[in-house]
């Protein structure tokens, strides 16, 4: 269940003190000041603001949510497992997929809670799914590097070897030549000489 903003963050204040990451009366001024602020996020405020550690917002979101948190700061993500979500569902669920272990999808989300996320992921993957939590933005910027990666990166050698070879007999075919045997990677001509 989607809860409001002020109960999210009079909860994560709860918690911050419950894990020591600040006093009952600082608490109290970053609800007023976040309140006054032109930040969206509370955890994006809590950072930017450099009012709490990353690892302590971690921990105290996993206990917001009841599920263990993921920090995906600089985690380097499977290139097939992300190629099975279109960017467009991961940001706007605010989720990144991590692993799979035998049945299991492990996915990072910075709302698990949220309503039908977990169908909206069937559609992709027919995974059983566990949630982990992790902070919004750095979810964001992991799907934006990924995803800009990936339209700059070079193709993988064996993309070359396919491209490569359909080039080669691409060219073979328009300068009207014989093509004695094709094997993955090498195209053989026959010899004109022996024409």
């Amino acid at each position: 269940m989607a809860q409001s903003k002020d109960t999210f963050v009079d909860d994560i204040c709860t918690h911050m003190v419950k894990i020591k990451a600040t006093t009952v009366q600082e608490a109290h001024v970053l609800k007023k000041t976040f309140a006054e602020s032109a930040h969206e996020h509370f955890e994006e405020f809590l950072l930017d603001e450099g009012l709490i550690e990353r690892s302590d917002l971690l921990r105290a979101v996993s206990l917001h949510y009841k599920v263990p948190s993921f920090d995906v700061d600089g985690f380097f993500f499977n290139c097939m497992l992300l190629r099975q979500f279109p960017k467009d569902f991961l940001t706007r669920s605010g989720v990144i997929p991590v692993e799979v272990d035998e049945n299991m999808l492990i996915v990072v989300a910075a709302e698990p809670e949220l309503p039908g996320l977990e169908s909206e992921m069937r559609n992709f993957v027919s995974y059983e799914i566990e949630f982990f939590v992790g902070i919004k933005r750095d979810i964001w910027n992991a799907i934006e590097e990924f995803y800009d990666k990936s339209l700059t990166e070079e193709p993988e050698l064996e993309d070359l070897d396919i491209q490569d070879e359909a080039r080669l007999e691409k060219d073979a075919i328009a300068r009207d030549e014989d093509i004695e045997e094709l094997s993955y990677g090498d195209i053989l001509y026959k010899d004109e000489d022996k024409k």
